[in-house]
Order: structure tokens, then C-alpha cells, then sequence
């Protein structure tokens, strides 16, 4: 039975999340708001450049530190968890032969070759991984399933949410207008490109749905590349812990798991949605709740964008973004173009 003092102190604790619970709340309320007057501007958007504009403008009370960084972490973890909802083993099965092959190769030629380029760039290790991460899979939420395993600093991470919420936004305006020039009339065809090269799920069905009959193709495409989120995570966490050099916690039998636990219950999500029938109500519950989520922890990374942050990083991690972009944007419409 917990004594008085440790109750006192769990309240305590339970209070100081509140203020910055309650802003990220209204974050996301705001971007709610904007996307049912502009239903193509995602609410997440919204939310991270909201949390920029404020912390920026220094409107961010300091009393919502503590409940910022929880919504920047653990809420944004339960939103990739709950994410697993949304994916099946299924979708994998239906998606045929050639648009699996172009999944595969555009996420492993975006993300190595992103590894490559940061490293010529010569920007933060943690940086390189952290964005290679997020534009070959799924924007912010690959970003904080790769967080623990890149081992960077803040500054790394809110460098990389920035990048990877600034190029898909772009992506919703710029690739529309580039479907004619580039033949893309077939609309299966521009879906499957849109699902293969944009960065979060909110941002491709966006995208995708300016251009009338590819939806569905872009969203199967789209979550097959999110099915990738977790092997990847295993192989980075496995080839890091080679070669990290073992520490004194490790000595003593204290080993860091190689797949964090959240990563973990979201493989464990995807096995339970693919063999157990779950019924469509609280599938639609589940998936709301996952959006809400990650609207309200997408608004407290984006008060952690701050413009002496993004003076520090330097043009380096902008320029990695773009060319990363471009690099699974060509990619994608390579393997699209072969395979139609």
C-alpha cells in the first residue's frame, strides 16, 4: 500500500504534467480547427509549426516544461503503438510482387543513401540516422521509434521533425503539379508513387487526395513502408550494439534492450490486428485516438524547434533534407514507372 508521502508525490508529479498537457491539447485542438476549414492542411502540421511559433515568440510558459516532454515522448510512443492498428500482414499479401519491390528498394536506397549523404555532409551521426529514418519510412513517428537507438541530443531530434515535417508539407503542393510532366496520368500509378515517397501517413493520404482514385493505392503503399518501421529498428539497434563498446552496466549482466518496449508492442499490435478479427468500431476508435495523440505530441516537439536551434544546426541538415527528399521522391517514381 503506497504510503501518504509517495501518494503526495505521485500528485505532485501528476500536476506538473498538466499545464503543458493542457497546450499541447489546445496544439492540437487549433490544428483539428484549420484542417476542417482546409482539409488538405493536416492537423499535425499545423500542431509543430504552432509549437514552433510559440516557443519562438516566447509565449511557452516555463511551468509547461514537464508536460511538453511527456507529450513529446511517451504520448507520441502510445501514437506509434497505436499506429500497429492500422497495419496487417494482409495489406503486404494484396499489394502484388513489383509495388513490394519498390517499397523495398525505395526505402533501403533512402535511407542508406541518406546515411551517405549526412556523412558527406558531415552532420551529427544521430542527425543522419535520425532523418534517414524519417523520410524513408514515416516521418515524425519513425523519428521517435529510432530516438532511443540513435542515442543523439534534443537539438537532433527537433532538427530532424523540422526537416521531415517542412519536406512533406512541400510534398503535398509540389507533387500534385509534378504528375503531368512526369506521365503520371494513370491515378494507381500516382498513388503508388505519393505512398512510396512521402514522409507521414497524414501527409500522403493529402497528397493523394488531390488527385481523385489514388487514395487507396497511396495508403497501401503508404502503410507497407510503415510495416518496415520495425525490422529497421532491430537491425540499426543490433549493428549499434556491436559496435558500441560494452559499458559497465553491461559487465555486470545490465544490457540495454536492442528494440525499445514501445517499438516492441508495435510489432505486437501488427501481429494481433493481422490474426485476430477486431471489430471495425473500435478499430475506428483506435485510429482517432492515434491521430489525436500524435497531434498533441507533434505540437510539444515543435515547441522544441527553436530558431537558435536550427541556427546551430547550420544549412547542413536543410540541405541533407532536401537532398534526401529528392532522393526518395526519384526513387519511388523510378520503380513506379517500371512497374506500370
Amino acid at each position: 500500500m503506497p504510503t501518504p508521502l509517495a501518494t503526495a508525490g505521485g500528485r505532485a508529479a501528476l500536476t506538473r504534467l498538466v499545464p503543458g498537457l493542457l497546450l499541447a491539447g489546445f496544439g492540437a485542438a487549433v490544428g483539428y480547427g484549420v484542417h476542417a476549414l482546409w482539409p488538405a492542411v493536416q492537423p499535425g502540421t499545423v500542431a509543430v509549426a504552432l509549437g514552433a511559433l510559440l516557443i519562438n515568440l516566447g509565449l511557452v510558459p516555463d511551468a509547461a516544461g514537464s508536460g511538453l516532454t511527456f507529450a513529446s515522448k511517451r504520448l507520441l510512443r502510445v501514437a506509434v503503438v497505436l499506429l500497429g492498428f492500422a497495419l496487417s500482414i494482409d495489406q503486404v499479401m494484396h499489394l502484388g510482387g513489383g509495388a513490394l519491390l519498390v517499397v523495398l528498394v525505395t526505402v533501403a536506397v533512402a535511407f542508406f543513401g541518406t546515411i551517405a549523404l549526412a556523412r558527406l555532409l558531415r552532420t551529427s551521426s544521430a542527425t543522419g540516422l535520425l532523418v534517414a529514418t524519417g523520410f524513408s519510412i514515416c516521418g515524425a513517428s519513425a523519428i521517435a521509434a529510432m530516438e532511443p537507438v540513435a542515442k543523439g541530443k534534443k537539438d537532433d531530434t527537433a532538427v530532424s521533425v523540422a526537416l521531415v515535417t517542412l519536406c512533406g508539407t512541400l510534398a503535398i503542393i509540389v507533387l500534385p503539379l509534378l504528375r503531368p510532366p512526369l506521365g503520371l496520368g494513370d491515378v494507381t500509378a500516382f498513388g503508388q508513387w505519393v505512398g512510396a515517397s512521402v514522409h507521414d501517413v497524414g501527409q500522403t493520404v493529402a497528397t493523394a487526395n488531390t488527385v481523385p482514385g489514388s487514395l487507396e493505392s497511396a495508403v497501401i503503399v503508404k502503410l507497407t513502408r510503415v510495416m518496415l518501421l520495425a525490422p529497421l529498428v532491430l537491425g540499426v539497434g543490433l549493428w549499434m550494439a556491436r559496435r558500441r563498446p560494452v559499458s559497465e552496466d553491461e559487465r555486470a549482466g545490465k544490457r540495454p534492450p536492442l528494440v525499445p518496449l514501445f517499438v516492441a508492442l508495435f510489432i505486437t499490435v501488427i501481429v494481433v490486428n493481422s490474426l485476430v478479427d477486431i471489430p471495425t468500431g473500435i478499430l475506428h476508435v483506435l485510429e482517432v485516438s492515434h491521430q489525436v495523440l500524435l497531434a498533441i505530441a507533434l505540437f510539444a516537439l515543435g515547441t522544441g524547434i527553436h530558431w537558435r536551434v536550427m541556427q546551430r544546426a547550420g544549412g547542413r541538415p536543410l540541405l541533407l533534407g532536401a537532398l534526401s527528399w529528392l532522393l526518395v521522391a526519384g526513387v519511388a517514381y523510378a520503380g513506379v514507372r517500371v512497374i506500370t
